[in-house]
């Protein structure tokens, strides 16, 4: 895929930092490297998340790199997201997908973009392993 300088900065910055950032966050991160103004971050995220490869969470207000290839092809993601370290988890389910899918079908709705956030403690935190 081809990408801006700016949109490659922001990618690579999320990919590195492992957890969600604000756009904000993102800008203070980048100055040193030539991002001044919000704008650009915003343009930045625009067309990452409409190629798939950075979806918002919109609990957090932030941004994480995708962890999938193919997210934006996804009929739903996961995201579940960790209250004590800060760590999102990402997942794809097709069983999830269907059973939205039935569920909307019976109240008629057509649903466009399904995101599922889950808040919680992660596998690492509670100290247990799955």
């Amino acid at each position: 895929m081809n990408r801006t300088r700016n949109e490659a900065l922001v990618y690579e910055f999320l990919e590195a930092h492992g957890k969600p950032a604000s756009a904000y966050g993102i800008l203070d991160a980048l100055r040193q490297d030539g991002l001044k103004a919000p704008l650009q971050v915003y343009r930045a995220l625009t067309k990452l998340i409409e190629s798939g490869a950075v979806p918002r969470i919109e609990s957090l207000n932030a941004f994480v790199a995708c962890r999938h290839h193919h997210c934006a092809d996804s009929p739903v993601s996961i995201f579940m997201l960790c209250n004590a370290c800060d760590d999102v988890t990402e997942a794809i389910d097709d069983a999830a997908a269907s059973m939205l899918d039935q569920i909307c079908a019976t109240r008629g709705f057509t649903g466009a973009r399904r995101v599922i956030e889950i808040s919680g403690t992660c596998a690492a935190c509670s100290g247990s392993a799955h």
